[in-house]
């Protein structure tokens, strides 16, 4: 992610804590992310994991994607894969492109998800509970664990599912690329 983007998303999860009526350490307390990270986070000094997105959703009651979304440029029908918003979590090897064109009035995204060999994301709580996901692999292999529940996926499979607990993402000596096709809020 470049300096602007960077800077863009620490203004905007600044943003959204204030007008949540947080204080740091209240966010940090409810979410389990140290005050020192979010603080970095917030003043554009690092970029934050997919773990750390993951647990601010989760406490704002938001998919990731509305997380994202001032990185987004405004609604048109078609945006092409040059133009398709991009988010990297290098630590972790992950790096997630939203596909489906900006439209914060749209009810399903599509996001797109690289997950290098050898890696793990865990993600302890929904956006909200009921997130539905339709996740489908377009190559490598995936270990999705919903809930306790392992599910081993390999290239063309599909796997449809509501997320009401944590989830984990892992992958052992081969990348994952999948889609997952999700709705953004609660139905």
């Amino acid at each position: 992610m470049n300096n602007t983007s960077v800077q863009t998303l620490a203004t905007s999860l600044r943003n959204l804590r204030i007008a949540r009526g947080l204080t740091l350490q209240q966010l940090s307390d409810q979410c389990g992310v140290s005050r020192a990270s979010l603080s970095r986070i917030e003043n554009g000094e690092v970029s934050p994991t997919a773990d750390t997105l993951g647990r601010l959703a989760s406490t704002y009651s938001l998919p990731i994607s509305q997380l994202l979304a001032p990185l987004e440029q405004n609604f048109t029908p078609l945006i092409r894969h040059a133009c398709q918003t991009t988010w990297e979590d290098t630590a972790n090897g992950f790096l997630r492109r939203i596909v489906s064109p900006p439209g914060g009035e749209l009810s399903v995204e599509i996001i797109e998800g690289n997950l290098q060999a050898n890696h793990c994301i865990n993600y302890a709580h929904p956006a909200f509970a009921g997130h539905e996901h339709h996740l489908v692999m377009l190559s490598g292999s995936l270990e999705l664990t919903i809930e306790n529940t392992l599910h081993q996926l390999r290239e063309g499979d599909c796997l449809r599912y509501r997320l009401y607990g944590g989830s984990q993402f892992k992958t052992h000596n081969q990348p994952a690329r999948y889609i997952i096709a999700m709705t953004k809020r609660s139905m």
